[in-house]
């Protein structure tokens, strides 16, 4: 392998890392290192983290960097490590997760799934979207599917993934600020008892 492309498995364009609260889905209010990656070519409208898009804009920090954060982390009380984007998947996550597997916490992954599934994890979010359409890989390996809600639309594209998904948690979560998805979510959890809502608890909370 040449130096050039040595270098670049060994770090990662970051976009930022924090300690902490989990905000939403199954895991929300557990304490947990936050490694937000840069490059997304999904591009959701809706999107609160359009920053994270590019990746050549974003520093490139070392898996050893990363290593030593998250386990400073740790000591500090994370819960576990939540690899986050941007799209995570548009990097072979292999590298890193191989890396904080030294750590001892447990590692998240949070992907819309269209990217290749790269990397080991003990939790993976779906959060598919209509427009780009996850892997059936990523529809089969995780544990969480969790659905923005902005229309009546998007309750049939979730039932759509939740028919092909193996997800044992399925959420539906309203979009930020968006009094329809908020009432359609809600009426379609009382009804349908095997979906839970997710809230973005971060936000209402006004906690990073």
């Amino acid at each position: 392998m040449n130096p050039t492309a040595a270098a670049a498995i060994e770090t990662l364009p970051v976009v930022e890392t924090f300690h902490s609260l989990q905000g939403e889905g199954m895991h929300s209010g557990r304490s947990a290192l936050f490694i937000r990656l840069g490059g997304c070519s999904v591009g959701c409208s809706w999107c609160d983290t359009k920053p994270s898009w590019p990746a050549d804009v974003h520093p490139r920090r070392s898996l050893h960097e990363l290593v030593a954060e998250a386990r400073q982390a740790a000591a500090n009380g994370a819960a576990f490590v939540v690899i986050t984007g941007g799209e995570p998947l548009e990097h072979d996550l292999g590298p890193l997760t191989a890396a904080l597997t030294t750590t001892g916490l447990p590692l998240h992954l949070e992907t819309s799934g269209v990217g290749a599934l790269s990397g080991t994890f003990d939790w993976i979010t779906l959060s598919p979207k209509p427009h780009r359409p996850p892997s059936p890989a990523a529809l089969a390996a995780c544990q969480e599917l969790k659905v923005i809600v902005h229309g009546a639309a998007d309750l049939a594209f979730a039932e759509t993934m939740a028919r092909t998904a193996d997800a044992p948690v399925l959420l539906l979560q309203p979009g930020w600020a968006c009094a329809e998805g908020q009432a359609l979510a809600i009426d379609y959890v009382r009804r349908h008892p095997a979906w839970r809502l997710s809230l973005q608890t971060h936000k209402w909370l006004g906690v990073r």
